[in-house]
């Protein structure tokens, strides 16, 4: 039907597809047609159209909005070759391969700038066969790669506008005394963003700066994060850096790209961070300049400011998936196989004290959490963490957080504190976010004292370096315990390491799971039970390998068996994978 080709903002080629199919559509959306990525781009953003007398596009109701030309448009069409549609920071030129049609090389018809809805009948005016479109990822063209001199000075251009709206404003709410403490946020924000609109309104901004972009984002800066809405509501970024108002990073499928959009100034960023921390108790101030803190969704927060950030406020957001993940979603994604998802369900089941050992970033919490679902209902879970992130969904479930001193310093509740008393609160299972000092010991004596089947994480890159790890952390207890005393403790209290890694495509993997069969001589025994083996890389950079089971069969495995209870020994036997 016809040919799309799209180019970066500078003319960079970016790909050309050809649309078998009467309309295409085009956005952020896996199963379109074209997918674009970009915070400017909406999941549908706009659709062409295929009609004898030439190519038609329709704005579907998208946020930044679609432009031919640099005219924004509802609707427009026929369109030429040289008819220029841009959006979200691409150029895309389309060309009809029906040769027949007169008007396919008219000029752009500016009297089509109307609001009727096109193509409503296209499907049965025109009969093609149906092909399947492939899908076309285009990935932001928005990367640190030498751009940055531009991408900066349209940030520089946009805070000047954001400034002087954000300024109009505040003089508005202070003209008209409203009382902004006694309202809603549904109130605050319908409130502002009338007076927004006014304002700008009455502003000479440039042509270029769309003005409902410009009035969602002084919105946003005012009563929500900021430019981080966008990101946070992004479901393909998995991580957002804030380094300086004005230089803000985000990581998706691995990759770290340069936003180009900012925070206005260094006061927006502080007041960004206020909102976060303030609901769940927290401070940030001169007196105590870090926060660790979280969002409504469970992403992890954490924030920095001078005198110790000499950039200015620094954010870093670790955000977690919406839908609840399965363990059929890790074998999906390549995380681990199904044999290793068996075998890691019957542990849990079966009441073995896990640790999931891994670096940072390498999905400690995820496996925790999906791990920690296949613990039955009817038994009684304490979480512990310093800033909660864990979701579970058994009815029984009680969940504590830490927290940080005041501003006279005091009133600090440990993770060791909070642990401690959980032991007091009949629990089946504990469940520690992650132990990184002295609550480790207290973790131990809980495995070793009736909690079987409790879970936690702890940093470390492999089964080996973990128990090295758990060794200085109960030392950091401050107990003059000899080495050997501490090794019999960590030999009967863990009985699996899990060890999670991140690999440099991005990917996350389940790397090897060791049995820990106790301590022989002046050693702790490990069995490796499976692991992945890498064999290389592929074309693209990513990582090719295998999971394997080793032959080793854990010995709970041999007592459920001794105990008449039916068990797959098969998972263990050694593969050989296909070549």
């Amino acid at each position: 039907m016809f040919e799309i080709s799209i180019k970066t903002a500078k003319g960079t080629d970016v790909g050309t597809v050809r649309c078998s199919e009467p309309s295409c559509l085009i956005g952020k959306d896996k199963h379109h047609h074209i997918k674009l990525h970009g915070f400017k781009v909406s999941k549908e953003h706009a659709k062409l159209y295929y009609r004898p007398e030439g190519i038609f596009l329709e704005d579907r109701a998208s946020r930044t909005g679609t432009f031919v030309n640099s005219q924004k448009i509802e609707s427009a069409g026929p369109l030429s070759e040289s008819d220029r549609i841009e959006i979200g920071g691409y150029h895309i030129y389309v060309k009809a391969e029906n040769k027949h049609s007169s008007n396919s090389n008219q000029s752009f018809n500016t009297s089509a700038l109307t609001n009727r809805p096109l193509g409503a009948d296209l499907e049965t005016d025109i009969s093609v066969p149906s092909k399947p479109m492939p899908e076309t990822k285009i990935e932001g063209h928005d990367l640190a790669q030498g751009d940055n001199d531009e991408t900066r000075q349209k940030i520089r251009e946009r805070n000047e506008w954001r400034r002087r709206v954000h300024k109009e404003l505040i003089n508005q709410i202070d003209l008209r005394r409203v009382n902004v403490s006694e309202m809603s946020d549904e109130e605050l924000r319908s409130q502002s963003g009338n007076l927004i609109s006014n304002i700008i309104k009455g502003l000479n901004v440039p042509p270029h700066i769309d003005g409902q972009e410009l009035a969602k984002e002084v919105l946003d800066e005012s009563v929500g994060l900021g430019p981080l809405e966008a990101l946070v509501n992004d479901e393909h970024v998995s991580e957002i850096m804030v380094n300086a108002y004005d230089e803000i990073f985000y990581e998706r499928s691995g990759k770290l790209f340069l936003s180009d959009i900012s925070f206005t100034d260094q006061q927006a960023v502080l007041s960004a961070i206020e909102r976060i921390v303030t609901p769940i108790g927290r401070r940030i101030d001169e007196g105590q300049p870090m926060v660790d803190a979280r969002l409504k969704d469970g992403s992890r927060v954490n924030a920095i400011i001078p005198p110790l950030a000499l950039k200015g406020p620094c954010i870093t957001i670790r955000k977690f998936m919406e839908k609840k993940l399965e363990i059929e979603d890790l074998i999906n994604f390549g995380s681990m196989n199904e044999n290793m998802a068996n075998f890691l369900k019957t542990t849990v089941l079966n009441k073995r004290n896990v640790v999931i050992s891994g670096g940072t970033g390498s999905g400690k919490t995820t496996l925790l959490n999906v791990l920690s679902n296949f613990i039955p209902d009817d038994e009684r879970i304490i979480t512990v963490e310093d800033a909660a992130e864990l979701k579970l969904y058994q009815p029984n479930l009680v969940s504590l957080e830490a927290r940080p001193p005041n501003q006279e310093g005091k009133g600090a509740v440990e993770i060791r504190d909070l642990v401690k008393n959980c032991l007091r609160m009949r629990p089946d299972r504990i469940v520690v976010g992650e132990c990184r000092g002295g609550e480790a010991l207290d973790m131990l004596q809980a495995m070793n004292t009736g909690h079987d089947g409790s879970l936690t994480t702890a940093h470390a890159n492999t089964p080996r370096d973990c128990i090295s790890r758990l060794e200085v952390m109960v030392m950091m207890a401050g107990m003059d315990l000899p080495i050997m005393a501490i090794r019999e403790q960590i030999g009967s209290a863990v009985n699996m390491i899990v060890q999670q890694s991140r690999f440099s495509d991005g990917s996350r993997r389940v790397t090897s799971i060791t049995e820990v069969t106790g301590v022989e001589g002046n050693t702790l025994q490990l069995s490796e039970i499976f692991k992945f083996k890498q064999t290389g890389y592929d074309q693209n950079g990513k990582v090719v390998g295998h999971y394997m089971a080793t032959g080793m069969v854990p010995e709970f495995y041999e007592n459920l068996r001794d105990r008449g209870i039916d068990v797959d020994l098969s998972i263990f036997k050694p593969e050989v994978p296909n070549v």
